[in-house]
């Protein structure tokens, strides 16, 4: 059975790729959190030059010393930037710009001096061939296993471990930096730790996906899942549920479309980053604009108690407090006064009596509780006057 399901090749190739979404999304969570997610992009392109010098220092191309000694080359990256950043002669983000670049084509000039008969190339770095991922196996407990499964099922444990244990932590660096460090939880060594596991998981995942899917599933499926909740648990949870689902979806309708599967796993993420933007439920663009209605036509409904409540019992209350003096009054159009009406009536605040439109005792409340923080604060204006 277990056999079978290792010789599966497109869930071999789905499930390499929804590890990968997931062991990034862990960490990419907490970099979009404190806007440097870009940092993921320079660290994905540096760790070229680490992986160059490791291969030529232990002659391996993958491995545990390959990923530990090629993820500290994305720490080192961090240590430049923010060297280069501390100078204050450039911004973070011209210092991010400034270095990564440079260990990248270092890393590029030592593969093509030193490394020209080695399967690692630059184009293998950045894009990868993720529907090959079957055909590199490692033999455990008698079976053919994907050795880029292995790695990042690996790298995907260690990636929840570290949340898991550090959840409060990270949390609480995340949000408040300088409350962590009164509180003794050294924000900087969780920083510098976050990092490290970004870069190892780069280093885990280049041989499959490449630099490029890797950064898609780092930066989008957490910001999707930012659209969709304010609470960090479930944004981690929904941004691994995106990488995931982007996985699959990407792989069938790249076979479908005969094209790079890969490029179609990062489209999809941009896909439900969209979908999120657009039908998110606090922060989408359709419920922001159903809210601005729906704020619209509560505060036309309160202008109308408003309205009511200051003819109230007066002289003019028969001629003001009728529908056919909306339009006159408060210049509303027929339609305008037609579905204010009906919504202050499904609202309870109105009744009909007649002609005469009446305050119920709830919308009498709404119209004091605008009217009265107004006239208080017109009669203090006078006192002191």
């Amino acid at each position: 059975m277990l056999e079978a399901l290792f010789s599966n090749v497109p869930l071999m190739i789905v499930t390499t790729g929804a590890l990968v979404g997931i062991a990034a999304s862990l960490v990419g969570t907490f970099l979009v959190l404190r806007t440097q997610s870009m940092l993921s992009d320079a660290i994905s392109h540096s760790i070229v030059f680490g992986i160059v010098v490791v291969w030529l220092v232990t002659r391996q191309q993958s491995g545990p010393v390959q990923i530990v000694g090629a993820a500290l080359t994305g720490v080192l990256t961090v240590f430049l930037t923010e060297l280069l950043a501390g100078t204050r002669r450039v911004k973070a983000d011209a210092a991010i710009g400034l270095v990564f670049p440079v260990l990248f084509s270092i890393g590029v000039l030592l593969l093509n001096l030193y490394a020209r008969d080695v399967h690692i190339d630059a184009h293998m770095v950045l894009l990868g061939e993720i529907g090959f991922v079957w055909l590199d196996t490692v033999t455990l407990g008698g079976l053919a296993v994907p050795q880029s499964l292995v790695w990042m099922g690996a790298m995907t444990l260690v990636n929840l471990a570290f949340v898991v244990l550090f959840y409060k932590e990270l949390k609480l660096a995340t949000f408040d930096a300088a409350l962590a460090t009164a509180l003794g939880f050294a924000p900087v060594a969780l920083f510098y730790g976050l990092l490290l596991l970004t870069s190892a998981t780069a280093v885990a995942a280049f041989d499959a996906v490449g630099a490029v899917l890797f950064i898609a599933f780092v930066i989008v499926p957490p910001s999707a899942a930012y659209l969709l909740t304010d609470r960090l648990w479930l944004m981690i949870v929904y941004a691994a549920l995106i990488a995931t689902a982007s996985s699959a979806a990407g792989y069938f309708l790249a076979v479908l479309l005969d094209v790079s599967i890969g490029g179609m796993m990062a489209v999809m993420t941009g896909v439900f980053l969209a979908l999120a933007f657009l039908f998110g439920p606090r922060y989408g663009l359709i419920a922001q604009r159903m809210r601005r209605r729906g704020q619209a036509l509560a505060n036309e409904c309160r202008t109308l108690a408003v309205h009511l409540y200051n003819h109230e019992g007066g002289d003019e209350q028969d001629e003001e407090n009728v529908a056919r003096a909306l339009g006159e009054h408060l210049r509303w159009d027929a339609a305008r006064a037609r579905r204010v009406l009906v919504r202050s009536l499904d609202r309870g605040h109105i009744v009909r009596d007649g002609e005469l439109l009446r305050l119920t005792p709830k919308g009498r409340a709404v119209a004091r509780e605008i009217l009265e923080p107004w006239r208080l604060e017109g009669g203090e204006s006078a006192a002191r006057s």
